[in-house]
């Protein structure tokens, strides 16, 4: 399975070149696994109006049914050590919105969390495979589900109009599983 990587606040940009990470030398760039799903993969330490702009460029022509932005810092989260990023969700929403992005992935929080559709987007925080921060996600109006007493791993799986998850602890136990319809969005 081919790995691609985002890279997160603990990463050097020379990890941009790491040949397994898949990422040619760039902060920010975009795959097409097969036809109808896109994924975004962008560089939330240092958004700029370049960054912007490609984005915008890329969302708009994408023709994808399914975009998939993945990054590392949270637009939403509940986490007490670091929680949502307004600002990064300041610039970066109304792109989603605009133009149809369906998932938005992050980590930097240590701990799995579904957030409730914000905007008809589904965000997830999926740093549940770090340094573990028992007891970290506060369990706000925002959180649907949430898992922070183990670590996990998510599993999802695009089948046309569907989206599966399952979150996974180390253990093997499901702490969370679901389903997102395309077509409610």
């Amino acid at each position: 399975m081919k790995f691609y990587a985002t890279l997160g606040n603990h990463d050097s940009p020379s990890q941009a070149s790491y040949k397994l990470f898949n990422m040619d030398g760039r902060r920010y760039y975009t795959f097409k696994p097969r036809d109808g799903i896109r994924f975004f993969a962008l560089d939330s330490s240092m958004v700029d109006k370049r960054q912007l702009q490609w984005l915008e460029k890329e969302l708009a022509g994408s023709g994808s049914d399914w975009k998939i932005v993945y990054f590392h810092h949270p637009m939403y989260s509940s986490g007490a050590k670091h929680g949502s990023d307004l600002a990064l969700r300041a610039v970066l929403e109304p792109l989603f919105v605009k133009y149809g992005v369906s998932v938005a992935l992050a980590g930097h929080d240590h701990f799995y969390e579904r957030i409730k559709p914000q905007r008809g987007i589904y965000y997830f925080v999926i740093g549940g495979a770090a340094k573990l921060r028992v007891g970290n996600v506060r369990r706000t109006p925002l959180t649907e589900k949430a898992f922070d007493q183990d670590n996990s791993f998510v599993l999802m799986e695009i089948d046309q109009a569907t989206l599966h998850v399952q979150a996974i602890s180390r253990t093997g136990s499901i702490v969370d599983t679901g389903s997102i319809n395309r077509s409610g969005f």
